[in-house]
């Protein structure tokens, strides 16, 4: 990795990094590991229940006695198919949305999205309430262009209702091959619902633009304007390392978070460490109350001035780095009350090429935070309105530029 002349220090940081979470985290702190110990269809099943048995960050399973579903259907396995049924089954009984079971297919496209890359409609999609929501659409890709938004409620694919699925199995809809079409219904706070039909490509997952996002605004050229889309690439870190070196002249900085649904938490955690010399930056809790901190190093890229814009479609990673900046009064955060997702997912490697996702910690900010389903909570709220859309006029990004701009004068900006 190229840092300039913080090479030495960032090598530091991800050394402690490694250490604390083994491999690597993504989509609010998933870490693979290979567990490649069992080797029928009932062993699968078996390394399932006990993975959950042992890691699961609510040590109840959702109030019920897991021991129960052991051997449940023992009898009745056969097949690697069989014992994906009974997986998704006992999984299911968690009512965890992010805690899912991921057959060869998924845990291969899951694989692939980590590498910068997947094929379908370019959306990241989670469970809220019990409803299939929209968290962000990806930029520059098919949902964007079809006019998806963070927040909307999909309703139904391809004409089939929504109600009662998994995340999982909403998002193997959705995929498909590229230059296929899928139809969603739609639905949008105040709005009636709406059909899209969009075609599926190959989305190609970007991590960083300067581009502002729209032609009506124009950024002083003293302000440096960031647009960090995802956490996904592993390039992330690196991408926004060199901006910030190349821009060391500029006077602030503006991050746009805005619909970034989240991706490696490493990269949350060496970005807010770009910025802050010192302080907590995230601590986790486990399913035995165990909580493990992380710090920032001394020093940092820049102590200029920094504005973060959020959204309903900002979570998990950006929420992490968002909650850091906050806390540590480094940044000033405008916009609106981000998604909402506290909870580390850890990636479990399984035989015949398969995987499970499990929830494994929730995660605190600085201020020892719970934001699970709650959201960060803007300094200045900012709310972008259809209207607004329709006008293209960022209200938003033109009052990160305002607050931006007396911050570099040395003006102190009150909450609002």
């Amino acid at each position: 990795m190229v840092f300039g002349g913080n090479s030495l220090r960032m090598r530091n940081i991800m050394k402690k990094s490694i250490i604390f979470f083994g491999a690597f985290l993504l989509l609010s702190g998933w870490v693979i590991r290979d567990n490649v110990f069992a080797y029928t269809p009932v062993d699968l099943y078996d390394n399932v229940w006990r993975l959950i048995n042992t890691k699961f960050v609510d040590q109840s399973n959702n109030s019920q006695n897991w021991a129960k579903w052991r051997h449940k259907y023992d009898n009745q396995i056969k097949t690697n198919e069989d014992a994906y049924v009974a997986i998704n089954t006992m999984v299911a009984s968690l009512n965890d949305p992010y805690t899912k079971f991921l057959d060869p297919k998924e845990f291969a496209e899951e694989t692939s999205s980590i590498k910068g890359s997947l094929k379908g409609i370019g959306i990241q999609i989670g469970v809220k309430d019990g409803k299939l929501m929209v968290i962000a659409p990806i930029e520059d890709t098919p949902a964007e262009k079809a006019g998806l938004k963070a927040d909307d409620e999909i309703l139904e694919i391809d004409g089939v209702s929504t109600k009662g699925i998994t995340v999982d199995k909403a998002a193997d809809k959705i995929r498909g091959k590229e230059g296929t079409q899928v139809t969603l219904l739609v639905k949008r706070a105040g709005m009636e619902p709406k059909s899209y039909t969009i075609t599926r490509a190959e989305i190609e997952v970007k991590s960083i633009s300067q581009k502002i996002p729209t032609d009506n605004i124009k950024v002083p050229d003293d302000l440096c304007y960031i647009r960090l889309s995802s956490f996904i690439s592993r390039n992330a870190t690196t991408e926004f390392g060199t901006i910030l070196n190349n821009n060391k002249d500029k006077k602030g900085f503006i991050i746009d978070l805005r619909s970034n649904p989240g991706g490696l938490l490493t990269n949350a955690i060496y970005i807010s460490d770009m910025f802050l010399d010192g302080g907590t930056i995230v601590s986790t809790v486990d399913r035995d109350g165990y909580k493990e901190t992380q710090r920032a190093s001394a020093g940092v890229y820049t102590n200029k001035p920094v504005v973060v814009l959020i959204n309903k479609g900002s979570a998990s990673a950006s929420e992490i780095f968002s909650g850091a900046m906050k806390d540590n009064h480094r940044a000033i955060i405008i916009g609106e009350q981000s998604f909402g997702k506290g909870l580390v997912q850890e990636i479990n490697k399984l035989p015949y090429e398969s995987g499970i996702n499990i929830t494994i910690q929730k995660y605190l900010t600085p201020n020892g935070t719970d934001i699970n389903k709650k959201g960060i909570t803007p300094d200045i709220e900012v709310k972008l309105t259809e209207e607004d859309v329709k006008n293209k006029n960022d209200v938003q990004l033109k009052k990160a530029i305002e607050v931006l701009s007396k911050m570099t004068s040395g003006q102190e900006i009150a909450a609002q």
